[in-house]
């Protein structure tokens, strides 16, 4: 039986199979979303799923739930997560695409969105989904329709116009996509493009049977590393389980961090819109704010999250947002993140650039970090508490937690939204001195 409060998130739906969530559960959710969205003036939503054991199953029982509340249902079989938000954007409809996103096997979930991708969280109708959930049917009478439809070809016709495809210069690609649904877009997206691409992994396959697929882990970026080396790759990029966050490999091997492509994407589209205005969240480095003001942007943060982010670019009308975690947002898709169309800008900005990635990226890496450091507490609240008063000379805001900027270092220390942990990252001007003031910091925390 689904346990609906362990699988409702702050973003999205997730949980174990089948001890946390099953087909059935499905059923009632889809019954909910379709009862959620037809209050919102809609008749129809746009459904998908990963490569998961599990997800044509649930995906049918899903959209059973929703047609039994007289909502249509246009289902686009396997999709990545941002085919869906391009469908969604496309088609005008509201979505939901079953994923677990970087989760292992074992895992499944849902992430929904209203028409034009418009983002559904906690405290923007998630809730209100999870108790018609729990409440049960409540069948309208009329059955809806169900149809099915292919948009893979429109989808890479939409990824390839956020960059002028007569640029692009040969470059030597390897992309990791881990048996997630890289494998389906990756190739689609590439084909055509005088990239050389060698494709690690390509097979579908939610068992994930050569590594998990969460390349924010390093762990799980060894394969892709090896390859770039042993074949004198220009760019290494690895995918997640649902291919909407993409993380990137220098030709030395070297990881270029999150904070780092926010950059180099947000310098490019300042170059083709000079005076946007580019989102970054409190966590990522010093560099993209920088990098924004040097290309005669105007920088914003925001929240850590896609609802936050989603939202706040609605409000300014930003052109691109970067999170830390490998999220990249454009405008011009619907303000949804793709980890293909941060990837092919980057290509693009590669190709106009006399040496490798590594020496492009050299200008933006101009700060050390600590990544970001978990650690379990019993109150994460009085710990904060706690840090801002052993902080309290310095410079302090709580937009996500707690940041406190002390000039040539700064730090963040939020709270997990599922979890009792508490989370740092820390800047500073070097890696000794990151341990050093991870360590002053931490002792903050108590035991």
């Amino acid at each position: 039986m689904t346990d609906f409060d362990a699988i409702f998130k702050a973003y999205d739906v997730r949980g174990t199979v089948p001890d946390q969530m099953d087909a059935d559960g499905a059923r009632a959710i889809g019954g909910a979303f379709a009862r959620f969205v037809a209050g919102n003036g809609a008749t129809a939503i746009v459904v998908g799923r990963d490569m998961r054991p599990d997800g044509e199953e649930f995906t049918a029982a899903f959209g059973e739930g929703a047609l039994d509340h007289g909502v249509d249902v246009v289902d686009v079989g396997l999709c990545a997560t941002d085919m869906m938000y391009y469908a969604s954007g496309a088609l005008a409809l509201p979505g939901a695409v079953f994923t677990a996103s970087h989760n292992p096997a074992g895992y499944n979930g849902i992430k929904m969105c209203l028409s034009h991708a418009a983002p559904i969280g906690s405290d923007t109708g998630l809730g209100d989904i999870k108790e018609m959930a729990k409440a049960g049917p409540d069948p309208t009478g009329h059955k809806g329709t169900r149809t099915e439809r292919s948009i893979l070809e429109g989808y890479v016709a939409h990824v390839h116009s956020f960059v002028d495809i007569d640029s692009l210069k040969a470059l030597k690609v390897v992309a990791d996509t881990a048996n997630g649904m890289g494998g389906l877009v990756v190739p689609a997206v590439f084909d055509g493009l005088p990239f050389t691409l060698d494709h690690m992994f390509p097979e579908l396959d939610g068992t994930f049977p050569n590594h998990p697929a969460d390349p924010i882990q390093p762990e799980n970026q060894r394969d892709l590393i090896a390859r770039v080396l042993e074949t004198g790759a220009d760019i290494g990029l690895a995918f997640d389980g649902d291919a909407d966050r993409v993380f990137l490999v220098d030709e030395t091997a070297r990881p270029i961090s999150g904070s780092l492509t926010t950059a180099m994407v947000a310098r490019s589209i300042l170059e083709r819109e000079p005076g946007a205005t580019v989102l970054h969240n409190v966590i990522c480095s010093k560099t993209v704010p920088e990098v924004i003001a040097e290309g005669g942007g105007i920088a914003v943060r925001t929240k850590v999250g896609h609802s936050f982010i989603k939202n706040v670019m609605a409000e300014t009308g930003a052109a691109f947002g970067g999170e830390h975690s490998g999220h990249y947002y454009f405008r011009d898709n619907y303000r949804a993140d793709s980890g293909l169309i941060a990837a092919l800008v980057v290509l693009e900005a590669l190709g106009k650039h006399p040496a490798g990635l590594a020496d492009l990226v050299s200008t933006l890496d101009r700060y050390a970090a600590s990544g970001e450091i978990n650690t379990t507490v019993d109150d994460a609240a009085v710990v904060i508490e706690r840090v801002a008063d052993a902080y309290s000379a310095h410079d302090q805001d709580r937009l996500d937690g707690l940041t406190v900027d002390l000039g040539d270092w700064w730090f963040n220390v939020r709270a997990s939204n599922t979890e009792p942990l508490l989370r740092l990252n820390l800047e500073a001007a070097t890696q000794e001195e990151v341990a050093d003031r991870v360590s002053e910091v931490k002792a903050h925390f108590g035991s």
